[in-house]
């Protein structure tokens, strides 16, 4: 599994040199100043999704009844719940903390190893916290949007973030053996992968840009998760709808 590392680390030095070479003093208003090496690197992550993790996803689909999915989904899930509660304490959301270690313990217990979801039938629900958020609330800049090889959309801020989830993530230090840990690796991605194909059909029928449709995406989704759902408006927003308009 430290070879495993030793490849997310090359990749994210690989994106994050990139764009320190493409370009310099990102903005907010420039997003997308690498869009160049980002839409190359858009077109080579869905030429290999289509020749190897969709076609997998299909039979991987078809094979396994719904409940089944939904069971791995639940599973992974509860895993990353770990994730969530090192952020909560770093970004000291103590109540959520509590919330989410509760959810850990019931989920793996009386949900049988985090199979079934019974903690949000407790009022317990599901939280996204990840350390791209947390550098986020302490004040780090995103840095350029970035396309990471095989990862898909990023920021400079969101790799680095992804480093250290990576590391969190009980799968990669639960077990010692290198085949479990890339088996249950690689079925977290299936699935996931899996559970895109519903989107993925109703966003075929829209005439859209593929890739402006993921940035534009990505980027609002971070931003709503690092201020819990309320972010701040931005300059133009105000200009159209001021705060305190004449009446």
């Amino acid at each position: 599994m430290n070879m495993f590392r030793r490849c997310l680390l090359i990749l994210t030095i690989a994106a994050l040199l990139t764009s320190c070479a493409t370009a310099s003093n990102p903005t907010d208003d420039d997003a997308d100043a690498l869009e160049s090496y980002n839409r190359a690197m858009f077109t080579f992550n869905d030429t290999v999704d289509k020749a190897v993790f969709k076609p997998v996803a299909k039979v991987y689909w078809r094979v396994l009844p719904e409940p089944v999915t939904d069971s791995v989904g639940n599973f992974f899930s509860n895993l990353n719940d770990v994730v969530v509660l090192a952020n909560d304490l770093l970004q000291f959301k103590l109540h959520q903390a509590a919330m989410d270690s509760s959810r850990i313990v019931f989920n793996t217990t009386f949900g049988v190893a985090g199979l079934f979801d019974v903690a949000s039938r407790m009022d317990l629900p599901k939280h996204r916290e990840d350390f791209g958020q947390t550098l986020g609330v302490w004040g780090i800049g995103q840095g350029y949007y970035i396309v990471m090889p095989l990862l898909g959309p990023s920021t400079v801020r969101d790799a680095f973030g992804m480093v250290g989830d990576f590391t969190i993530n009980p799968i990669d230090w639960a077990t010692d053996s290198d085949g479990v840990q890339w088996g249950l690796w690689g079925l977290n991605l299936i699935n996931r992968r899996a559970s895109l194909l519903r989107l993925e059909r109703a966003l075929a029928d829209e005439q859209i840009d593929p890739y402006t449709f993921q940035r534009s995406a990505y980027l609002q989704m971070r931003r709503s998760l690092i201020y819990d759902g309320n972010p701040p408006r931005s300059d133009l927003q105000r200009e159209v709808a001021p705060d305190n308009p004449i009446q």
